[in-house]
């Protein structure tokens, strides 16, 4: 708590799991067996479209079929915040809460499912959370900045990621020299590791290997995140939803021209 809450620095914790039952049950075989027959949402790497609804899925299958999807070819499609406690229950009785001395959102443990090489784009989560990252089976890339480099990434306005063309996990500085003024982290997480990310941290995942994770969120305490967070919530999704079907790509386009302005400009400034 003193050394990375407090001062919001990112940091992985190697044997935070060892007393969970997850962290020897818990591999892609264990949640086939769990949700055999479970529909999940898919989500791949394709730009964003206007007629894209707020974390709409862009196909379903059920788990079964999408964990043999995993384990025989390398695909894009991954499963984004999937409710654990609302779809499998049980799977609650194989971990606990971590005595942090934060105030979990016990409602809300979400899992992350990836192949080989699938990855999602720089972004940081609505809720500007304090967010803790359960990895199981693989290994994944992690690259993290603190919201200070926001001026450097390029981020899309009114949403809550940087320019998609951008390949984090190995950047054209010649096309995006913006870049090279970001000081982030990078790491990897392997089976039974936790990434701890501080409030509203820009991350990027890129799955190795097929895996899984969870993560479980703290609510943010620095006001200016909490104020930040309810605008993201209540006013910014929604103005991005009316734009969207206002001015359909148009709105997109603009947006994204508007990132490389802005942030090239910040640079020669």
């Amino acid at each position: 708590m003193e050394t990375y809450f407090k001062p919001q620095k990112p940091v992985v914790i190697e044997e935070c799991t060892l007393g969970w039952p997850a962290y020897s049950k818990w591999n892609l075989e264990y949640m086939r067996k769990v949700a055999r027959d479970k529909i999940v949402p898919l989500y791949d790497d394709r730009p964003v479209h206007h007629k894209d609804g707020f974390n709409e899925p862009h196909a379903r299958m059920n788990m079964s079929d999408y964990i043999d999807l995993l384990k025989t070819t390398p695909t894009k499609y991954r499963i984004f915040l999937w409710n654990i406690l609302k779809e499998i229950p049980e799977l609650q009785d194989d971990f606990d809460y971590p005595d942090l001395g934060l105030r979990f959102m016990k409602g809300l443990p979400m899992l992350f499912f990836g192949g080989r090489d699938s990855h999602t784009f720089m972004h940081y989560d609505i809720d500007l959370a304090n967010i803790f990252h359960f990895h199981f089976e693989g290994q994944k890339d992690c690259i993290l900045f603190s919201r200070k480099e926001t001026k450097y990434l390029y981020k899309i306005p009114h949403s809550l990621i940087t320019h998609e063309s951008i390949d984090f996990s190995n950047p054209d500085f010649e096309k995006w020299p913006a870049l090279k003024h970001a000081t982030g982290y990078r790491t990897s997480l392997n089976h039974g590791e936790v990434l701890y990310m501080p409030e509203g941290y820009w991350h990027y995942m890129k799955y190795l290997t097929p895996g899984f994770s969870m993560s479980l969120r703290a609510m943010a305490r620095n006001p200016r995140n909490v104020s930040r967070a309810i605008y993201n919530i209540l006013i910014m999704r929604h103005y991005d939803g009316l734009m969207r079907k206002l001015k359909g790509q148009k709105w997109i386009d603009w947006k994204n021209e508007e990132a490389i302005h802005e942030t090239n400009k910040r640079i020669r400034i």
